[in-house]
């Protein structure tokens, strides 16, 4: 069997000028410096391979020299289609200037793209995009006027219309790994993130070309155990071996054992936050975590909430997310973004978008760059400043709920808290509320027209996206309306109260969120209104895990249907409900015995598909409909009102 251990300069030979080429990466993480190096010195050397396609699907680079920033030099890529461009300026310079043909396309298109060239598929249909600067009637992800070719269509099946994204064949995908064999079975233990490394592999042995692997050691033919190994060898022609700052685990972090999942890193050290304008914002946002929810939190200002959620003691209430494929844990921050600490699970890039995509995000809490009167935000382009989409639009634009979190202006903000309220001692000179933004990363009327909550939370104030665009409202305590916010805005907001924001989140003592998400009264939660006819329950994130529980909502239910003196309909919301099995009987009787006496029909949801399969089983056993809605809406017309 060929030995496919060969030197960087060796690997990169093989590269053809025109060839199209895939790259591997996450900021640092998974990034293959030293085949990028080897390119960018054969170019530099010899004049080519020139005239190279590009694809790339995370930023991947540091900002400065490192990552995709190698590969600036004019003549080395003529086109390049990217999900994020904001960490490689050198190469984003070019684009903006119309030095190359460039595009932005959703970080998730990208990464979803790699398996559909590997399946031999022409492309895939999406709604992801519509409505932004993706949908061909804007600018069809296009960054500049050199770039005329269209490789996102608008179609329509059925009823409905999509975006279609055209796959390229790749002829090299550059990739990385850990461990590897002569005869190239790869590893990734030690890498932070597993990404799209196989898909990418697949996608261009299937197109006739080649794949080069970057590790970091060798191991004995045939020593590696199967289920290790991420990469077959029948994929990879070149192995690499890479050391040092060419290998690093992220740009920021030579090797943590922690990124590895090796280890479960102890909580008690991460670093609080001073009460200032990020932590202001972080504290707000906090109050929208939903209990046993799943939640991504964007780069930037989001990434404070996490740090706010393990304050309050809330963290192991919900489930964290990062697109680049971790589930559970805390996200990383900085040039260590896209790794975790204490991760449940490491998926591939392009199965975590498959999940986001599918609405599986209960909430996101993603950077609010601009906003404008119809809601629409921008994070992408700002002039000649092109920071690119990520995978902001696929989580935006299909997460349950979205909070976009960010400070009111920019540019020498100076905040402090005092006497319970905030004082703006320097207003920023940049505005970031418009008539209209730059770009259209996030659509406000496709947002509004789906029925999700969309807010927008600054440090001193909060909007919501309403029918006609942003409503305010909440404002701080010590914030001016007139002054603070509505004279820093370039348009008038509708206005709704506003009502004060939570006064806890100005005092820099713990706020008790948890009694919020975990301990509200049962009397809270049982409403009847007259004009339905209907007793609504909202059972969200209850726990019921005694007969003391149980009785209590028996309890509560006849102290607000006794006086009515007749049967009425029930709503029940059984989202993020939790029941212990010690008392499943007892709770399954309690709930014939409720029907049987005040109820004429009932009709219960969860989002949940195991509590939907576990309390339906439950009621079936006792002769109950066991039929349990996905939304309010679905139980609500099920209900006949």
């Amino acid at each position: 069997m060929k030995n496919k251990i060969v030197s960087a300069d060796e690997a990169v030979a093989i590269i053809r000028s025109g060839d199209t080429i895939a790259n591997s990466g996450f900021v640092g993480a998974g990034t293959p410096d030293a085949l990028l190096e080897a390119l960018a010195r054969r170019f530099d050397q010899s004049g080519a391979p020139s005239d190279l396609t590009l694809i790339f699907a995370a930023g991947q680079g540091d900002g400065k020299e490192r990552g995709l920033n190698r590969l600036a030099a004019p003549g080395l890529v003529r086109r390049a289609i990217g999900g994020h461009w904001g960490l490689i300026p050198k190469l984003a310079a070019r684009a903006v200037a119309g030095e190359m043909e460039a595009y932005n396309l959703p970080q998730g298109a990208i990464s979803n793209m790699y398996r559909d060239i590997a399946a031999g598929r022409p492309g895939s249909y999406s709604k992801v995009g519509l409505g932004t600067f993706v949908d061909p009637r804007q600018d069809g992800g296009k960054i500049n006027a050199a770039t005329s070719e269209d490789i996102v269509t608008v179609e329509t099946r059925g009823d409905e219309e999509f975006l279609f994204y055209r796959t390229h064949p790749i002829q090299i995908a550059l990739i990385r790994g850990t461990t590897a064999d002569s005869a190239g079975n790869i590893t990734m233990e030690r890498e932070a993130l597993t990404l799209d490394n196989l898909a990418m592999a697949m996608a261009a042995k299937n197109s006739g070309g080649f794949v080069l692997a970057q590790v970091e050691r060798i191991a004995e033919q045939g020593s590696l155990p199967p289920r290790q190994v991420r990469i077959p060898g029948n994929l990879v022609d070149c192995v690499v071996v890479a050391e040092g700052d060419l290998h690093r685990q992220t740009y920021a972090t030579a090797y943590s054992p922690a990124f590895a999942q090796e280890i479960r890193a102890p909580m008690t050290g991460l670093a609080g936050m001073p009460l200032d304008e990020r932590k202001i914002i972080a504290r707000r946002c906090a109050f929208e975590l939903p209990m046993n929810g799943i939640v991504n939190l964007g780069i930037g200002m989001p990434e404070g909430v996490a740090r706010v959620a393990a304050e309050e003691k809330i963290l192991r209430y919900v489930t964290l997310t990062a697109e680049s494929g971790a589930i559970g844990g805390i996200p990383a921050s900085g040039l260590d973004f896209g790794a975790t600490v204490n991760a449940d699970t490491i998926l591939d890039q392009n199965q975590q978008f498959d999940f986001y995509d599918g609405g599986g995000l209960d909430l996101a809490c993603l950077g609010l760059a601009q906003a404008d009167r119809a809601g629409n935000v921008n994070v992408s382009r700002f002039g000649p400043r092109l920071a690119g989409a990520g995978g902001f639009i696929n989580i935006s634009q299909n997460a349950k709920k979205v909070v976009f979190a960010g400070s009111f202006t920019a540019g020498g903000l100076a905040i402090r808290v005092a006497d319970g309220g905030l004082r703006i001692d320097t207003e920023g000179k940049a505005r970031k509320f418009l008539p209209d933004v730059e770009q259209i990363t996030f659509s406000g009327s496709r947002a509004h027209a789906s029925g999700r909550q969309i807010l927008y939370v600054t440090e001193r104030c909060v909007f919501r996206l309403g029918e006609g665009g942003l409503v305010l409202t909440e404002i701080a305590p010590g914030v001016d309306l007139e002054r603070d916010v509505l004279a820093q805005m370039d348009f008038t907001p509708q206005i709704d109260g506003p009502i004060q924001m939570d006064s806890r989140i100005f005092d820099d003592a713990p706020m008790g969120l948890i009694d919020d998400l975990t301990r509200i009264p049962l009397k809270d939660r049982l409403t009847y209104r007259a004009d339905a006819g209907a007793l609504f329950l909202n059972f969200e994130g209850l726990s019921v895990r005694t007969t003391k529980d149980v009785d209590a909502i028996r309890d509560a239910v006849a102290r607000v249907c006794d006086p009515l003196g007749r049967k009425v309909r029930a709503v029940v919301n059984y989202d993020s409900f939790t029941l212990d099995e010690t008392v499943a009987d007892a709770y399954a009787t309690m709930v014939s015995e409720v029907v049987d006496t005040y109820y004429t029909d009932v009709s219960r949801y969860t989002t949940s598909a195991f509590l939907r399969l576990k309390l339906g089983e439950m009621l079936s056993r006792r002769g109950l409909a066991p039929h349990i809605y996905e939304t309010e809406a679905e139980a609500r017309q099920g209900l006949g009102g």
